[in-house]
This record gives structure tokens, sequence and C-alpha cells, in this order.
């Protein structure tokens, strides 16, 4: 069995195959996503359901992550109702990433939150109990989604496989909430 990546099968059915494909081997799909795949290129496609803003970013280039596409990133999920950005925690790439992966889809994440100001956050916290008063959002951890065309308690399943850090579902509002935090579900 071949152990060079091959160039002729997608990346994503390349990892999905694992053994087929020559990159993982005999190893579990659960424990092959638990991390990103190393020197593997990473992009990732958005719309911002907020503002309809939209970017596709090859966020990771094989070898390290590529500053410009994590600015664009950063710019994109700023909080919307102030205009105040951070930086994001680039791990939360690796996981969108990975839940893309699991999915088998090459498709656009739909954003609801990126990252909240304090002041928004606050705003929120007042409105919902739903939304923590020391959300991960504040601090460039967390992002809240949809991934076009699937099935969003699917998503929140996958997401929770991966057993990288916070995941919500929330039913109600067709989301789902991920974050680099602690292992937890909601």
């Amino acid at each position: 069995m071949r152990k060079v990546y091959d160039r002729t099968c997608s990346v994503r059915r390349h990892l999905l195959r694992g053994a087929a494909c020559g990159l993982l081997g005999g190893l579990p799909l659960a424990k092959a996503l638990a991390t990103p795949a190393p020197r593997l290129p990473r992009s990732l496609s958005f719309v911002h359901t907020h503002t309809g803003e939209q970017l596709s970013a090859r966020y990771f280039d094989g070898s390290a992550y590529v500053p410009q596409a994590l600015g664009q990133l950063n710019h994109l999920l700023r909080d919307f109702r102030s205009g105040a950005a951070t930086t994001m925690d680039a791990g939360l790439f690796d996981i969108l990433w990975s839940l893309q992966v699991a999915a088998d889809r090459e498709t656009t994440f739909e954003i609801i939150s990126g990252y909240r100001s304090p002041a928004t956050n606050a705003m929120l916290h007042r409105r919902s109990h739903g939304v923590a008063e020391h959300s991960q959002h504040m601090l460039g951890k967390a992002i809240d989604i949809r991934l076009t065309g699937f099935d969003t308690a699917r998503l929140a399943a996958l997401a929770r496989n991966l057993a990288r850090g916070g995941v919500g579902y929330y039913a109600a509002s067709d989301f789902v909430h991920v974050d680099t935090g602690r292992v937890r579900y909601w």
C-alpha cells in the first residue's frame, strides 16, 4: 500500500477512505479526525447570515497558517453589531475543516455568530439565558454555524464525535455552536 498522498484523491475523500488512499492506514475515522491531517492544505468557504459577506480562503498552506487568510477570517467573523474584531483561534478553523471532512462536503459554512464584543455579549445575555455570560465568543474561540445543505443535528453529532471543544446544538434556531474550550456538550 502506498504511503504517499495520491493527488488524484480529493483531500476529504482521501481522509474518509483512509486505508484506501494510504494516508491513515487502519485508524478509525473519529481518531483520525481528532487532529487535522499534517501537511495538507486546508480551505474553508463562508457566508455571513447577517451581513451577506462571503469568503473562501485557504487558511493553511500545508506547512503553516496563511496570515493574510487569517486576517480575512478575523474581519469576516467580527462582531457585526459593533464592528469590533479580534484574532480568532486558528484551531477553530481546524475544527471546521475537520467537520467538512467528516460530513464529506466541500460546501459553505453559514455564520450566525463569530466574535462578540463584551458589550454585545452582555446585551445578548440579558435577552437570553442561552447566551453565556463569559462566552467563548468574546475570546475569539467560538463560532455558531450551519453547513449549507447538511442536516444541523447531524453536524452537531459530527462535532461531538471530534471531541475537540464545546459543542452546542440549538435545534429551534437551527445552528451548531463549536468552540476550542474544554470538551463539553449541550
